[in-house]
């Protein structure tokens, strides 16, 4: 019987130390005028804006960030290596699982939508109405796309087709 308690004491331990690690430290509220928009960094195609709300999306850690996104703006095919959890604040996009961003096999989500997305998913995003999404997740913030073409940070154009 101690045994027992003393495991289970140890895996209380356990997990309140790693809640521990995501501590808040200081009490912070943002109103919606308050919260600073950034241009969203360059693992993003061009045209977002991102927010940084909590923590460091760069480091270690819980984060958690505010992407705005115009009606026409898309990522195509990609991963992160850590799960994510997506909250859609206004506006509407569609999400998609696969290698070739197909706008017939999107769910479309309107805002107050929320996707918790593992781990390795590949998957893109259409967005069809200017949108806010809020992203929850634990750092470093990486994102590797399938086609490496479409990776906005090489500089990769398509090819192409030559004058007639």
């Amino acid at each position: 019987m101690k045994t027992r308690l003393g495991i289970l004491f140890a895996g209380l331990l356990a997990v309140g130390g790693s809640a521990q690690a995501g501590a808040v430290d200081a009490h912070r509220a943002f109103l919606p005028g308050d919260i600073k928009w950034a241009p969203a960094p360059t693992s993003l195609p061009g045209g977002a804006e991102m927010a940084v709300l909590y923590g460091d999306p760069t480091k270690e850690g819980d984060f958690v960030v505010r992407i705005k996104a115009p009606k026409g703006y898309r990522v195509p095919p990609h991963t992160h290596p850590k799960v994510e959890l997506v909250t859609i604040i206004s506006g509407a996009f569609s999400f998609g699982r696969g290698q070739s961003a197909d706008r017939a096999s999107v769910e479309e989500l309107p805002a107050g939508s929320f996707i918790s997305m593992p781990a390795g998913v590949l998957h893109y995003v259409f967005v069809d109405e200017d949108s806010v999404l809020q992203i929850n997740a634990a750092g470093p913030w990486k994102i590797d796309y399938y086609d490496p073409k479409d990776d906005p940070r090489l500089n990769i154009a398509p090819a192409t087709p030559a004058n007639p």
